[in-house]
Parts: C-alpha cells; structure tokens; sequence
C-alpha cells in the first residue's frame, strides 16, 4: 500500500463518518437546536463569551492537540504501521469524537459545568466528588510536565520563546482587530496570519536565552494571567492562530504524502507484544490506548470540551463542528504522522539503523525505538521526515520544514500548559463548593479567579521546579485514558438518563473503553512497575501505588455507574 492510498481511505473515512455517524449524534442523541447556550445566557466577560466557531474551534483544537497525536503514533509503529492507523481510525471514531462531542454537548446543557460535576448529577455524588479530585491530580501534574518539557525547549532553543513572545503580540492585536475594531472577520484572519509568520522569522533572527528557573519563574505569572483575563482577550485570538499555524502543517503535509505515490516501507505488522512499555513485552490490547493517546481518544479532551469551550459556544449546531470535527482532525494528524514515518522513516534513520530495520520483523521493533531515541525521540524523528517528504514532493526547504514540525509542539504544549491552569481553577471552585454553605466568605476568596489561578499554579510550576513530576509521569498515560473511561460512563450515563434515548453506539463503546483501560492497568501494575524496583524503588512504589488508587476508583466507578441513586440529583 502507498502513501497516496492511505491518506484517501482516511479522509474518506473522516468525511463519511462526520457526514453521517456524527449528524445522527447531533440530531438523534443530542438533539441540538437553537436553546441559548451558557456563553450567552451566562455571559460575564470573562469566561462566558461566545466566539466566532472557527475561533472556538482554533481555541478547542488548539488546547487537545499537543504532542500527543505526534509522539503516540512514533511509537506505536513498533507493532506495525498497520495496527497504529486501525486503533487512530476505529478509536477516533466511535470513541474519541463520540467522547469529545458528547462531553461539550452535556456541559453546555448543564450551564457550562465540568464532566466530572455532571457525574456527581447523572450517577452519584460521591462519583463526582472522586472525580474532581483525581482530575484536579492530573491537571497539576499536566501543568508540573508541560512547564518543564518548554521550560526546556526555551533553553535548547532560544528562537521559540521569541517567536511565542511575538505570537502572544499577535494574538492581543489580532484580539483587538475582532472584537474592538470589529473588523471584517476575513481581513482580521489575513493579518493574523501575516503576524504570525513575521513572529516565526522574527524568532529565528532575535533569539532569546535565558534559564531554566527564569523560564519557570516566568511560566508562573503568564499563566496565572492567561488563565484569570478575558477569554476573548488572549485565549480566543492566540489559540485561533494556532490553529492556522497546524492546519496550514496539514495542508501541506498532507498534499505531501498525497501525491508523494511512495509505499509503506515500514513493516505493516510485526509482532504481539514488541517491548515498547518500560523495556518489557507490550501486548498491544490492552496497552494500545495508553501509547496513542490524544490521537484517538483523550480524557484530557473531555476537560477542555466541558471546561473552555461549552462556555464559549454561540450555538448548540456548531458543537459538531467544534467538538467532533477537531477531533477528527486531530486524527488525521496522527494518521499523517503513522503515513510520513511509515514511508520515509528509512530516509531519516542512521544508515547502519536503517539496515537492522531492513533485515526483517523479527527484531525490527527494538532496533526502531533505539533509531527514535537517535534521532532525539518521537519529536525528532517525526519533525525529519515530514522534511523529508515536504523537500522531495513540494520541493519545500528541509530546514524550514523542520522548524515548522518542531513550532507544532512547543506552540501546543503552551497552550495546552495555560489552557490546563484555566481548568485547575475551575475544578478548584468546584471541589470546594460545600465550603460555601459552611464559610461563604472563605469560599468566596479562595474561588477567585486570580487567587485559584495562583494556587494551581503554584503547585503545578513548584513540582516542575524540583522535577518530582517525572516521578509519577510514567502513570500519566494510565490516567489520562481512565479520565475518558469515566467521562465515556458519565456522557453515556447523561444520554440515557437525561435525554432519555437508549444509545448502545455510546454504551458499548464506553463499556469496552473500560474494560480495555482496567486490563491495561492491571497490565502496568503486574508488568511495568517492576522494572523501576531494582534502580528507584520510590518510583516504583508510587508509581504502583498511584495506579492502584486509579484501579480502585475505576471499580467504584463501574459500581456507581450500574447501581446509580435513583432521583434528579442523586445524594449518598
């Protein structure tokens, strides 16, 4: 099978399914019409504003697509370029954008309130309450990650933070021009776009160099004010950029390995259980899902879906096209990564590398991850051979192409690190609502949003400072996919209970979606964790213990999720 081939069934696929799977969950399951959405209805200039869709869908797309749908894929291409683009399609499809488009859809009905609180409505209370305190875990530990992972490329690469700096310039100017001046939509998005390519060149010639901890002591303050100003402000404008800035990589990616009538080099199969997890043989179900991630399905989706952007939804209609359409295109990343590397991986890999791969499938997957980690991880590799393919099709310039691939993922990641401190507030707020019956006042200080901001900020940066999250990232996989179970549970819960229609395209998936991530996580726990003991026994006992806790508040989950209080609003 050649490039060409395979970039027609995907689309093809991705055209249909949205066509018509995803209209019959808008007109049949969710049955959007024309009620007043929260942004509207709850307006309050801050975080309630409604936006243009194609800006909500840069803000939305911009905040799940991190590097995510590059890394997750690289990897997975131990088992073959064959089983990673089937687990991308068939998980994109009737999992991921199901997960997504339903998570926005029940918290714009729920007056713009998080997935987790609705799981404290639509199951039980004590469901919720675990809930917010496991997601407000993660997302600390998102922002712990995310700040230094660029606190790191800020460092090795002094052209991105002046480019990103300029890009913020452009995003507030570009704010300005839609919502002050009010000018044409269509000129406003020309002169972002032209901003936004001048702070590419202008990073490359005025390069910034500074520290790790100045860069953290930095990240604290932006993102306590990005997460705290107007969305319209910086939010909404900055991540619509981004957005051009992906889909314009897309579009010329993806015209690329079109006409590129290059075929699959790579392996289509190649073993079960190649050792991709912590040295050890990885069975492919039911660990796929914590390898690609964000490329088919993503709890961390279902924070943003219902924490940003179903307060920022003009109309229930364009919840498909925000909702389920970025992730489909977010898909199609991931297929154009599986589709670059898959083709032209060999053109990049180290000669003598290049050669143990071509000597067969045997031993083909530990010889590729050692050529990923060669060419500086998933990132690396991914970024050359997209060069590889744009220089040789397009005649682009390789070195261009390259720094358009790596922009990709420090834009995103910074993105996804103030976009995540935003959520963090919000969760907060909600965890501590029994306080305002107890201490209103208390409450009243403590869910401000500057102060909220402050708080999850300085967790999450102080973490990232001493490095103690790299302790328990590797559990973070593992969580982000039990954050989709759950969310899966509560949105099939919402649509049976709520909305009254018995959807077994939402129930069956969201079952098999449970039971592939408690067997995976029952697979790290028995197989994975062991590996840390004989070198960081600390590690391995938080790891193991981390993930426990998970195994049991998925099996409470599960328990909730079949016996649920009967009435409204269910009390323990």
């Amino acid at each position: 099978m050649n490039t060409t081939l395979v970039i027609i069934i995907g689309l093809a696929i991705y055209v249909l399914l949205y066509t018509s799977y995803g209209r019959y969950l808008q007109q049949r399951v969710v049955k959007a019409g024309e009620e007043e959405t929260p942004a509207r209805r709850l307006y309050d200039g801050v975080d309630f504003v409604p936006a243009n869709r194609y800006v909500l869908f840069g803000h939305h797309f911009a905040s799940i697509a991190g590097a995510a749908p590059i890394v997750g894929p690289v990897i997975a291409l131990a088992w073959g370029w064959l089983p990673a683009l089937l687990w991308i399609w068939v998980g994109n499809i009737f999992i991921g954008a199901v997960h997504d488009y339903l998570s926005l859809m029940s918290s714009v009905r729920y007056d713009g309130h998080s997935v987790q609180w609705i799981a404290g409505r639509v199951i039980r209370k004590r469901t919720g309450r675990i809930f917010s305190l496991f997601v407000f875990f993660v997302l600390i530990l998102v922002v712990a990650a995310f700040a230094s992972v660029i606190g790191k490329i800020f460092v090795k690469q002094p052209a991105v933070p002046t480019s990103y700096l300029f890009k913020i310039g452009a995003a507030l100017l570009l704010g300005v021009l839609l919502y002050r001046v009010r000018m044409n939509f269509t000129l406003a998005t020309i002169a972002g776009v032209l901003m936004l390519s001048a702070s590419i060149i202008a990073g490359r010639a005025l390069p910034l160099s500074a520290s790790y901890q100045t860069w953290m002591v930095v990240f604290f303050f932006y993102i306590i004010v990005a997460a705290s100003i107007p969305v319209h402000i910086l939010l909404q404008p900055r991540d619509y950029l981004n957005a051009w800035l992906l889909i314009g990589g897309l579009i010329i990616g993806g015209l690329a390995v079109l006409f590129a009538f290059e075929p699959m080099v790579l392996p289509p199969v190649t073993v079960f259980s190649p050792p991709v997890v912590a040295g050890k043989n990885t069975p492919f179900w039911p660990v796929i899902p914590l390898i690609i991630a964000c490329g088919s399905l993503s709890g961390f989706h279902a924070m943003v879906a219902s924490g940003t952007s179903s307060k920022q939804l003009s109309k229930e209609t364009e919840g498909l096209f925000v909702g389920y359409g970025s992730m489909l295109t977010e898909g199609f990343l991931s297929t154009l990564v599986v589709v670059c590397i898959g083709a032209f991986g060999y053109m990049v890999i180290p000669p003598e590398t290049a050669r143990s791969l071509q000597a067969g499938s045997a031993g083909f997957a530990e010889h590729y991850i050692d050529a990923t980690k060669a060419l500086g991880g998933p990132v690396g590799l991914f970024s050359k051979a997209y060069a590889e393919v744009t220089n040789s099709v397009l005649k682009l310039p390789k070195d261009l192409m390259v720094i358009l691939a790596s922009m990709w993922v420090a834009s995103f990641a910074m993105t996804t690190l103030d976009t995540t401190n935003r959520l963090a507030r919000y969760t907060l707020s909600e965890i501590l609502e029994p306080l305002n019956r107890a201490a209103p006042r208390l409450y009243t200080f403590l869910t401000n949003r500057w102060i909220a901001s402050a708080v999850s900020a300085a967790i999450g940066i102080g973490v990232a400072w001493t490095g103690a999250w790299s302790l328990i990232w590797p559990a973070f996989g593992g969580a982000n996919q039990m954050l989709a179970s759950i969310a899966m549970m509560t949105v099939a819960a919402w649509v049976m209970r709520d909305l009254r229609v018995k959807s077994y395209n939402v129930l069956i998936p969201a079952l098999f979606l449970w039971i592939t991530v408690t067997s995976a996580m029952i697979w790290y726990i028995a197989y994975a964790v062991p590996t840390f003991m004989p070198n960081n026994p600390i590690q391995a006992y938080t790891l193991g213990g981390i993930t426990a806790a998970m195994l049991v508040l998925n099996l409470l989950l599960i328990h909730d999720f079949l016996k649920p209080r009967a009435g409204g609003y269910p009390s323990d």
